[in-house]
């Protein structure tokens, strides 16, 4: 069985943790094949949007603790997992030129949770629940959680939930602000999925330049982030959907975005 199914569909890459026997956590393996599933994604030309998910009951529960117990028995420790695997994924999801959504089946605990987070946009089932399981086996947050989580509820909210480590519920995800909206359970599939194909119809540049926008300005002054905003517009004034999408608009019409 394939640790991860990946498959394109109306310009959708979807990426399928499939580990439902172990609540899709990440051994190696899986990890390698997350990472070769991500990099196509972000580089296949016909793909415009990606979605992530999981699997069976879970999204993703981190890192397979039986794997990582056998490797601190034989003296490797973490086995130079969080640098050679994890970083490159999250980096990855966030760096790529295309907008990424999350849908978030079942528990996302760990490195799994920070990898929803690494995501531009979280859609959740009513059965989601997040953990920040990493303070309970005595270990600090990786995978960005650090850095993604304070961004989405701020450096208070983040300390806690880091530090206490305590589930968070789907209507507390949504209230927090770590996902933009819940569904029924029956529902999620088609909701998330109708989500990336709108991402995926629309405005691929315009997309990429806001995704670099966000990055640069969460660590940027304001006259840094003006400056880099005019640059960014420059481009996409001169792409073809913003002059179809301004034809469209002055006739009256509904824009048609070819993703350049």
């Amino acid at each position: 069985m394939n640790d991860v199914l990946y498959s394109v569909d109306d310009a959708v890459a979807t990426i399928v943790i499939n580990r439902p026997e172990a609540m899709n956590s990440l051994t190696s393996r899986a990890k390698t094949a997350l990472l070769e599933a991500v990099t196509a994604a972000s580089q296949e030309r016909a793909v415009r949007a990606v979605l992530l998910t999981g699997t069976g009951r879970a999204f993703c529960a981190g890192q397979d603790l039986g794997e990582h117990a056998a490797n601190l028995e034989a003296g490797r420790g973490l086995d130079n997992t969080v640098r050679t695997q994890y970083n490159p994924i999250v980096r990855t999801i966030t760096e790529m030129d295309k907008p990424v959504v999350a849908a978030v089946n079942g528990v996302a605990a760990g490195a799994g949770a920070a990898l929803a987070f690494a995501c531009d946009l979280r859609i959740a089932s009513e059965k989601a629940r997040f953990a920040m399981a990493f303070s309970g086996i005595a270990l600090a947050p990786d995978s960005g959680a650090s850095w993604t989580l304070q961004r989405l509820v701020g450096a208070g909210r983040a300390a806690e939930l880091l530090l206490l480590g305590e589930p968070v519920g789907s209507a507390r995800a949504l209230e927090l602000g770590i996902v933009s909206q819940v569904v029924p359970a029956d529902e999620l599939d088609t909701a998330a999925h109708a989500l990336a194909v709108r991402l995926a119809q629309g405005p691929t540049s315009a997309y990429t330049a806001t995704k670099r926008a966000l990055r640069f300005a969460s660590t940027s002054s304001l006259a840094e982030a003006l400056e880099l905003e005019a640059d960014l517009q420059d481009a996409c004034a001169g792409t073809d959907d913003h002059l179809n999408a301004t034809r469209a608009f002055l006739a009256k019409e509904r824009p048609v975005f070819q993703g350049r």
